[in-house]
């Protein structure tokens, strides 16, 4: 029964890693150095902490509407997370490299991560920390400004990984991301202007 189980799991395993590969004749995973490694580790890094502020703005405020995003935003981040280190682990490339974050776009240095910010959107440590003391309405319009940064951030990202990554499913994965945070942001700037704040 152990070989039969153990058999399954390899099947799945294969393909999972055939879908990862988008099904190519070619199935040698991308190079440490790449677009789509460095895309699935600094976006895992991103969507960590738009998990964060989810979280904590769910804490903070009892607006259903607000809740609702956040919850949405959160459960959306947290699965892409899981598939992009996932294919890190298919690929057998480290989660962390040496190179700094933004380098498979030719932006390495470009942000000096100062306070928490590593990448571009990212909110700072001290914004997080004012996120997390703040109730209601103004929790409400912080978290939805900051979002809205995130969101703009990472779609700059996406778009990188659309024109570099070589993986097929990475490629449409990365333009989802695009189009639905692009309809989030229209969606938050309605939210804000809702409650007499801008992005």
């Amino acid at each position: 029964m152990a070989v039969a189980v153990a058999g399954v799991l390899v099947a799945a395993g294969a393909i999972t890693y055939s879908v990862a590969e988008d099904g190519t004749a070619d199935d040698t995973p991308p190079a440490a150095d790449s677009a789509d490694a460095g895309f699935a580790r600094d976006m895992a890094v991103h969507h960590q902490q738009a998990v964060e502020m989810s979280y904590i703005v769910r804490d903070r405020t009892a607006d259903a509407d607000v809740r609702r995003l956040a919850y949405d935003i959160a459960q959306t981040q947290a699965n892409q997370r899981g598939m992009l280190l996932g294919w890190l682990d298919l690929w057998g490339l480290p989660k962390v490299s040496s190179d700094g974050p933004m380098s498979w776009m030719g932006m390495g240095g470009m942000s000096d991560g100062e306070d928490g910010a590593l990448m571009p959107g990212m909110a700072t440590d001290a914004e997080l920390k004012k996120l997390g003391s703040l109730n209601g309405k103004q929790a409400e319009v912080l978290y939805l400004q900051l979002m809205t940064d995130h969101h703009k951030g990472g779609i700059h990202m996406a778009e990188g990984c659309v024109a570099k990554c070589t993986v097929g499913v990475e490629k449409r994965l990365a333009q989802g991301m695009v189009e639905a945070q692009q309809s989030e942001i229209e969606l938050m700037t309605d939210m804000l202007k809702a409650r007499g704040a801008k992005p």
